[in-house]
């Protein structure tokens, strides 16, 4: 069991049957009458961000989140469909759960899904993609200026600004936290 003052960021708990996350925590002493604490929470089934207050005395089960690898098969327009890579079984997850992700999935990427009571909650990916690029304007002699950027269309239909130097069928690197061009891959 966790107090409200172990809870942490990063740290997960279960709080009204549903597991959270927690973001941002402050505390406030009230000398003999304990402590608020003020708690910024994520929930990781609906991605809903909510403030809570709890006293030093309140209680919390820690969150049962387990992390698998999965290959990622295919999408059908509403769902994505992943296999575990030791059951072979096939599990899917809706679009609203992958509307950050699905812009570096392509198929049979490899891929960590996390699990609550072996249920998939969420994709967590690898902080760079490599992706091809389908199209960008052509490289003209004279743009030597290394501060221009153009946009370039990758594989996922992902449009990114990167280098002059990039051409077509180019392999790069592409944060996916910041949806930035990283490198040449």
């Amino acid at each position: 069991m966790y107090s409200a003052s172990d809870l942490r960021p990063w740290k997960k708990f279960i709080m009204d049957w549903d597991p959270y996350e927690c973001i941002s925590y402050s505390q406030k002493v009230m000398g003999r009458w304990g402590s608020i604490i003020n708690i910024k929470a994520k929930n990781l089934l609906t991605w809903a961000t909510i403030p809570k207050t709890f006293s030093d005395h309140d209680k919390f089960e820690p969150a049962d989140i387990t992390t698998n690898s999965y290959d990622y098969l295919y999408n059908d327009g509403e769902n994505y469909y992943f296999m575990n890579q030791n059951t072979f079984e096939q599990v899917e997850l809706s679009k609203e759960v992958l509307w950050w992700a699905e812009k570096y999935l392509q198929d049979w990427d490899k891929v960590l899904l996390q699990e609550f009571n072996w249920t998939p909650i969420n994709v967590q990916l690898e902080p760079v993609a490599v992706l091809e690029v389908l199209d960008t304007p052509p490289w003209e002699k004279g743009d030597t200026a290394t501060w221009w950027k153009k946009p370039a269309t990758l594989s996922t239909w992902l449009v990114v600004q990167v280098p002059l130097f990039i051409n077509i069928w180019d392999k790069i690197k592409v944060d996916t936290r910041t949806w930035e061009y990283v490198s040449r891959a």
